[in-house]
This record gives C-alpha cells, sequence and structure tokens, in this order.
C-alpha cells in the first residue's frame, strides 16, 4: 500500500530512479546468493581434497582437534617457569625433556642468560637486521620507481619489476633456497627476509611517493635543483612519516617471519619450538609459546609508541 502511494506520488523521472533502484538491488541480491554458492561449493572442495590428501583421515581426527591441547599440559604450571628460566626440575630424570639448565648461556660464572631468551633475541636481531636492510634499499628504489620521480620509464619499469620478483616468494622459501647452498644458521634467515622486505616495503614507499604534492619539487625544479636534491628536499620530509609507519609495521611482520624461518633451519627461537613440539616437552613448548606472544606484543606496542612519536600524536586523533 505504502509503495503503491509513494510510486503515485512521484514523477515519471522519480518512477525512473526507483525502477532502475529495484532493479540493482535484485541483482546485487542474485549475486550475494551467487558468490555465497560459489564460497560454500569451494569450501567443500577444499575439504575433500584435504580428506583425500589425508588419506581419507580428515574427517575422522576431526573430533580429536583439541586433544594436542591436551597433550601440552605439563604436569605443574611451575614447570612452564623452570622452562623458562632454565631452573632445574624436581621431575628431572636425565632426558631431554627436563634439562632446563644445560641451555643457559654464562656470561660470568654466576650470571647467565635462559637458553630461550637468548634464542628470542636472536630471532629479533634477525628481524632487525633484515628491517634495517629492507629500509636501506626499499628507500633507494623507491624513488627509482615512481612515476613521478621517475619520468624514465627504461628505468622504473625493470625497476618494478625487480622488485615484484623480490617480493614473490615467501620467505621460508627463499630461506630455503639459502640454507641449501649456506648451512643452517641465522645468515640464510637474514638474507631471506631482507630480500622479501626490500621489495615489500619498494612497493609500499612507491606508492606513497606518487601521492606526495609536486609543489615542492616544482619550486625546487624552478630554482634549479639537480635531481637528487629535488628528491631529497622535496620528497623525503613529506614522506618519511609514511616511511617510518611501514617500516616499524614490516619489523612486526618481520619478527613472525623469522620464527618460522627457525623452525626450518634459520635459527632463532623457532628451531627450538619445532623441536619441542616434535620431541612431546610440554613445559617448553609453552614456555616458548608465552615468550613469543609476549614479545610479539612488546614488538607491537613499542612499534606504535614510536609511531605515534614520529609521526605526531595529531595525525591519530579523529577529526570532527
Amino acid at each position: 500500500m505504502a509503495s503503491s502511494i509513494s510510486n503515485v506520488s512521484l514523477g515519471e523521472s522519480g518512477r525512473l530512479v526507483e525502477r532502475h533502484w529495484q532493479e540493482l538491488n535484485a541483482r546485487r541480491r542474485i549475486y550475494t546468493v551467487l558468490g555465497l554458492a560459489l564460497l560454500f561449493v569451494a569450501l567443500s572442495a577444499s575439504l575433500w581434497f584435504a580428506n583425500e590428501t589425508n588419506a581419507g583421515k580428515f574427517f575422522d581426527r576431526l573430533p580429536f582437534f583439541f586433544d594436542f591441547i591436551e597433550d601440552l599440559l605439563p604436569r605443574d604450571a611451575m614447570e612452564i617457569v623452570r622452562a623458562l628460566f632454565d631452573l632445574p626440575s624436581p621431575y628431572d630424570d636425565g632426558s631431554f625433556k627436563f634439562n632446563y639448565p644445560d641451555g643457559r648461556l654464562y656470561l660470568t660464572e654466576n650470571l647467565y642468560i635462559p637458553e630461550y631468551f637468548h634464542k628470542m633475541l636472536e630471532t629479533i636481531n634477525i628481524a632487525v637486521l633484515s628491517t634495517m636492510i629492507g629500509l636501506a634499499f626499499g628507500f633507494v628504489l623507491s624513488f627509482l620507481a615512481a612515476k613521478n620521480v621517475m619520468p624514465n620509464r627504461w628505468i622504473r619499469w625493470p625497476v618494478r619489476r625487480f622488485m615484484e620478483v623480490l617480493r614473490a616468494f615467501p620467505e621460508v622459501v627463499i630461506a630455503g633456497f639459502f640454507l641449501a647452498i649456506l648451512s643452517l644458521g641465522p645468515v640464510p634467515a637474514i638474507i631471506a627476509v631482507s630480500v622479501h622486505t626490500v621489495g615489500a616495503l619498494g612497493k609500499m614507499f612507491f606508492e606513497v611517493v606518487e601521492n606526495a604534492d609536486m609543489k615542492p619539487e616544482e619550486g625546487l625544479r624552478a630554482a634549479g635543483a639537480n635531481w637528487i636534491e629535488r628528491v631529497w628536499f622535496g620528497f623525503v620530509p613529506q614522506v618519511m612519516p609514511n616511511f617510518m609507519s611501514y617500516f616499524l609495521l614490516r619489523l612486526e611482520i618481520n619478527v613472525r617471519a623469522s620464527t618460522i624461518i627457525g623452525a626450518v633451519g634459520g635459527g632463532g627461537i623457532g628451531e627450538l619450538l619445532r623441536l619441542s613440539i616434535g620431541q612431546g616437552h610440554e613445559a617448553k613448548t609453552l614456555a616458548i609459546v608465552l615468550l613469543l606472544f609476549t614479545t610479539i606484543f612488546a614488538v607491537d606496542q613499542f612499534s606504535a609508541w614510536l609511531r605515534r612519536r614520529l609521526v605526531g600524536e595529531q595525525a591519530f586523533n579523529s577529526v570532527s
């Protein structure tokens, strides 16, 4: 009734707009239904493939999904603290499961760094060094890839393709390649994370540069400044806050990536986590997970604080 009254009150152009809106709304509903149907088919196919790949045991094992969590519970909660700080365990039976003090890194006769803290520092070191390398090379490449800074397509196009190649493969794949050449250790991990970071930061950086205000560059050009001077004084002051924001974001990502690479032989805490899970050492596994969570949370909070200090508090205030 209301619809008929509104149609009567509308003019010819209004009824045309109303009819067009109804057609678009009906089409949107059809596309929504089709999209949900395709998603259901894709999800069903994925589950079927997982079941077949797992020798038909995927659905059979699904009810036991949370058994792993139950198996991770140690004899008492203090075992996690003992494993984390390399303290002797009352359950020590001479096996690797309770050999917590063996991993201590002694600085003096009585002062030591617990093994997991030392390995976590190694992982953070890999992430920080790799991100610094990515920042340096990504900074330079971004200005060579930005259209408004580098009009020469014979330079711009190869630089963009080069950065695409660098970020085309996940860090763990690159690490596997360098681990086969350079053997196990943190050096292949640093190279792998650095390579991917250069490509990732370079792309984000040149997109920031392309959105920069061109007026300072035009003024410097009119004053006779060369290309390097125009970039340094015309663009860098504008884009540096965003560059640092992306740098800190990438640092958080690289801490996680360094942990994963460590699990395949790249050093750091990841290797110990893989071993403790594979050997069923409950307290060690939970201690490493707790340390990882605390470290990533601390890095995230530090990055947020530093980003506010660099960009300015006013950038995070809502405009009313």
